[in-house]
């Protein structure tokens, strides 16, 4: 009986040692093929010109290529989904955006994926500040000088954004109601024709992410009065944050790369420690930084958790601050 006893441990033993053993394979020969990067933007895109400096840079680290997937529409819902459905395995990731994992949850009442439970996160990649403009040739100088001509003469100066439901018209919603300004919030189907209008003389100000905006600005056709960042964005230091007029006012847009729930916890670290060194690598940030936003100072899986469930919190209380419903 002992000996019978001792020969089924053994056994047992053994197969789980076996098992352990090919998992450690497994994971020793990730990845063994192509990785899909799933985004909810079009080609062109920012974060689309994001996604491939990264993905030219992880093909080179992992030795195998990383080919995007767009899947735009539907505010961020279709790419979003389409991640959340594929396997964890390990070949496939999301480049996923604020809309997708913060926005969404206070703009739709039920969602095809859950922003929280469906991904785990893998790295922060890049901020994506937004700001408040003007024609280069307006008499308008300061976020300070566009709220006292707006209470001025209510309802005059048009503000212009991509609509309530965005992060751009978020942002002059909470600014209207924090300064009780008397602007004139009009939507826009982009910001490309937002921005026609302002160059036209149609609008007289605008909140739109930076990197759509920068060229007009550094051509000096456009007027940057502020940053919704919380500090000063680099090479826009002569720039006030919207924060020094209305403290506690910080909205920025984010990427960050994260991976269906179930992902193995060593693809996770593996993809996370490239992503860093990428991330620490001038020549890859200096694109990053062309292409608009403001590439992140690396972290760990749980820094970005963290950062996640504390963007849940503060821009849900924006979503309060200024009635905005699920619908």
């Amino acid at each position: 009986m002992q000996r019978r006893t001792f020969n089924l441990a053994a056994g047992a033993l053994g197969a789980a040692s076996l098992l352990r053993t090919g998992f450690t394979a497994a994971q020793d020969t990730w990845p063994s093929k192509p990785i899909k990067v799933v985004l909810s933007q079009p080609a062109g895109s920012g974060p689309d010109n994001i996604a491939r400096v990264l993905g030219d840079g992880l093909a080179q680290a992992l030795g195998q290529p990383l080919v995007i997937d767009n899947k735009p529409g539907g505010q961020n819902v279709i790419g979003a989904q389409t991640a959340a459905r594929s396997p964890g395995d390990g070949y496939t990731l999301y480049f996923a955006t604020t809309a997708a994992l913060v926005t969404n949850s206070y703009l739709f009442k039920t969602l095809p994926y859950d922003p929280l439970k469906d991904f785990v996160p893998v790295a922060f990649v890049a901020n994506s500040p937004f700001a408040v403009l003007v024609r280069a040739d307006s008499p308008i100088t300061s976020l300070q000088d566009l709220v006292a001509r707006s209470k001025q003469d209510p309802g005059k100066l048009s503000l212009a954004n991509e609509g309530p439901r965005t992060f751009g018209g978020m942002i002059a919603r909470v600014i209207n109601a924090r300064t009780k300004a008397q602007a004139n919030l009009v939507a826009y189907s982009s910001v490309g024709v937002a921005l026609q209008d302002i160059m036209g003389g149609h609008a007289q100000a605008v909140v739109a992410d930076l990197a759509s905006t920068a060229q007009l600005a550094k051509q000096g056709r456009l007027r940057v009065l502020a940053v919704t960042t919380a500090k000063r964005v680099p090479g826009w230091e002569q720039v006030p944050t919207v924060s020094e007029t209305l403290p506690g006012l910080e909205m920025t847009g984010w990427m960050a790369m994260v991976a269906p729930a179930g992902t193995p916890q060593p693809v996770i670290a593996r993809l996370n420690a490239e992503i860093n060194k990428l991330l620490a690598n001038p020549g890859v940030a200096d694109k990053i930084l062309g292409i608009g936003p403001i590439p992140a100072p690396g972290g760990s899986p749980k820094d970005f958790d963290t950062f996640l469930q504390d963007e849940h919190k503060r821009l849900g209380q924006f979503a309060a601050e200024i009635g905005l419903l699920p619908e």
